[in-house]
């Protein structure tokens, strides 16, 4: 298909990239170099470049990125790493219309994830997409159909599910090692400071401001709700328990064994102790039941606070027979009303393909670093075997865990406990709450319901 061809049929969905698992190779072999595009390098896109920089096979081509003002930078930071040559783009279009590239990784704000996943999936590029994968329930749900529509391998950036010591907790828990594991609980106790307060000002030169909107409403350039701080604004992200708090909503589910969404979720908090700009609550507490009534409570805390048995960022598990700690740097376990010391492991230095401290001028020395890598090492074998079971972290498990959160502020936003359908994934007799399950898209930036 030549170039102004596809365009012009791009163009005629909506500005989309259609029709094209027939652009994107069926399969490679072992020694074939995979050619990828990240797009966004501000904050986490550096994190994509310098981890699939550091895989044997692996040819990093292209930067896709909205804000050219980035682009000296990058140029220094990819030829710190040895890539001395490397493409921009400020479209992402264009970086899907180009035959060389195999596949994909997604660093942007939330609004585009789903997006991007299914506009890659209709042009034949495998995709990895940050955390959460979507800015609703709907559309993740959507990029679930796009990856099995066009038979692409989509993994998320749930990393967790590639450390070692965490893999082993949710073994010994699913094995009974704390016996039927009835309660989750997540942790994300991470600081946050006011952000303040900005006026709308005129777009930067450099700044492609309609690409950076994407799906979202058409609102006034701020710097306030631009780089990061978009987090905590409800048209871009969704606040620090889709943030930070997705990591350990992830495993807290991992480790109930639930690969379906809850009945009944309850959320409450507040933005509390600063007057900024920030939509986002800074204190949020959630539950969720399952038909089984088993529970996942998860609680953000952006103030001052304590930590929980060592740590604030985590998880704890209880069973029937013991409790089990687990976070970054490893788990623990607690049997009896005695509390007796049970099975334990830290986190481990991990090896790679790669190598820790190996080619192309990457030098890593932490546990919790080097499984980044194996995390991305993970998606490139699930590329090469066309299995996405090798990539650890499938874009199923993305949509859930990225729906509970969702789930969570959906129930904070309405002040009220809401009952869930998970087989339909909409709420029960609540038009109201089901307004929240998918948004108004802004033309062309928009999720198709047939993809």
């Amino acid at each position: 298909m030549k170039r102004r061809k596809f365009m012009s049929d791009a163009v005629k969905a909506s500005a989309g990239v259609m029709v094209a698992g027939s652009l994107g190779r069926k399969s490679f072999a072992k020694n074939d170099e995979i050619t990828m595009a990240v797009v966004g390098i501000h904050g986490q896109g550096k994190s994509h470049f310098r981890c699939f920089n550091a895989i044997g096979g692996v040819r990093i081509k292209t930067i896709c990125e909205v804000d050219q003002r980035l682009y000296p930078d990058a140029v220094t930071f990819a030829k710190s790493l040895g890539v001395e040559k490397i493409h921009f783009e400020h479209d992402i279009r264009r970086v899907l219309e180009d035959r060389d590239i195999d596949a994909i990784s997604i660093a942007t704000p939330e609004q585009w994830h789903s997006l991007m996943v299914i506009w890659a999936c209709q042009a034949g590029k495998d995709v990895y997409v940050e955390k959460p994968v979507s800015h609703n329930i709907w559309e993740g749900r959507k990029s679930v159909e796009a990856a099995r529509k066009y038979n692409r391998i989509v993994a998320t950036g749930t990393q967790q599910r590639s450390f070692p010591h965490i893999r082993e907790a949710m073994r010994l828990l699913h094995s009974g090692a704390i016996g039927d594991v009835f309660m989750a609980r997540g942790l994300c106790f991470k600081p946050r400071e006011s952000i303040g307060r900005k006026q709308d000002s005129p777009v930067p030169e450099g700044v492609h401001y309609d690409l950076w909107l994407g799906p979202a409403p058409l609102r006034p350039f701020n710097e306030n709700r631009f780089h990061y701080n978009w987090h905590w604004f409800w048209d871009y992200g969704c606040g620090d328990i889709g943030n930070q708090g997705v990591h350990e909503m992830d495993t807290a589910r991992w480790g109930l064994n639930k690969s379906t969404l809850p009945v009944r979720v309850h959320s409450a908090g507040g933005y509390l102790a600063f007057d900024s700009d920030q939509e986002t609550p800074n204190t949020q507490t959630s539950t969720f039941e399952w038909e089984d009534g088993k529970i996942l409570q998860f609680e953000v805390r952006g103030l001052y606070t304590n930590d929980e048995h060592g740590t604030k960022i985590g998880n704890l598990f209880y069973g029937t027979e013991g409790w089990m700690h687990v976070d970054i740097n490893g788990f623990r376990t607690y049997l009896g009303r005695e509390n007796e010391p049970g099975p334990s492991m830290e986190a481990v230095l991990v090896s790679s393909e790669a190598g820790v401290g190996g080619p192309k001028g990457f030098t890593e020395t932490g546990a919790h670093t080097s499984s980044r890598i194996m995390h991305r090492e993970n998606f490139i074998k699930a590329v090469r075997s066309r299995n996405a079971l090798d990539s650890a972290a499938d874009i199923l498990d993305g949509h859930f865990s990225s729906a509970l959160c969702h789930l969570a502020n959906i129930s904070y936003r309405l002040g009220r406990e809401l009952r869930f359908d998970p087989h339909s994934e909409r709420f029960v007799a609540d038009e109201q709450a089901n307004g929240y399950l998918k948004r108004d898209y802004r033309h062309p930036y928009v999720v198709p319901e047939n993809v």
